[in-house]
């Protein structure tokens, strides 16, 4: 699915019927049940697209850095861009975390297992981009996440800078 599909599912997910989802997408109502079984499994599918953009943005950044700090601040940079150009896909991501969890106490552990693998292939690309050091990457990480729940709230880039 691309990162329109996607945006038109985050929009539709709850609430409006697949008939109107396939529409927004340019698709049949039965031709998108020929894809995916049902709606659960378009959101997993588009949860799934949605981290391996930021794997392939990170990927793409790490390829053209001359490693240490220039690698850190390219992929930084790169998933700035992407989340502002294509802001679906964190709140696909921070929509989907959720999501997992309430799967798992609904007895669905497949979802989870999708999920995790597409964030350790996430995890993986910067560990080894960062030279396999696990204070970077977890310090990346750590960054990152608060830069999402930042952003996702919509706290201003002033804030964001001043720490609150």
């Amino acid at each position: 699915m691309s990162a329109v599909r996607i945006s038109c599912f985050l929009q539709d997910r709850n609430g409006t019927s697949t008939e109107a989802t396939a529409k927004r997408v340019g698709v049949t109502q039965p031709y998108l049940f020929r894809l995916f079984p049902g709606k659960k499994a378009i959101f997993v599918a588009a949860l799934v697209r949605s981290v391996e953009y930021t794997r392939l943005a990170f990927e793409r950044a790490e390829g053209g850095a001359e490693g240490g700090e220039q690698t850190l601040r390219a992929m930084t940079d790169a998933y700035a861009r992407l989340i502002s150009t294509r802001p679906e896909t964190l709140l696909m991501q921070m929509q989907g975390y959720a999501a997992v969890a309430a799967a798992e106490a609904e007895g669905d552990d497949q979802t989870g297992e999708l999920v995790r693998a597409g964030w350790m292939r996430l995890r993986e690309t910067v560990h080894l981009a960062l030279g396999a050091d696990v204070r970077e990457t977890t310090s990346f990480f750590a960054c990152g996440m608060l830069g999402n729940t930042l952003t996702a709230i919509g706290l201003s880039s002033d804030h964001r800078e001043a720490g609150a």
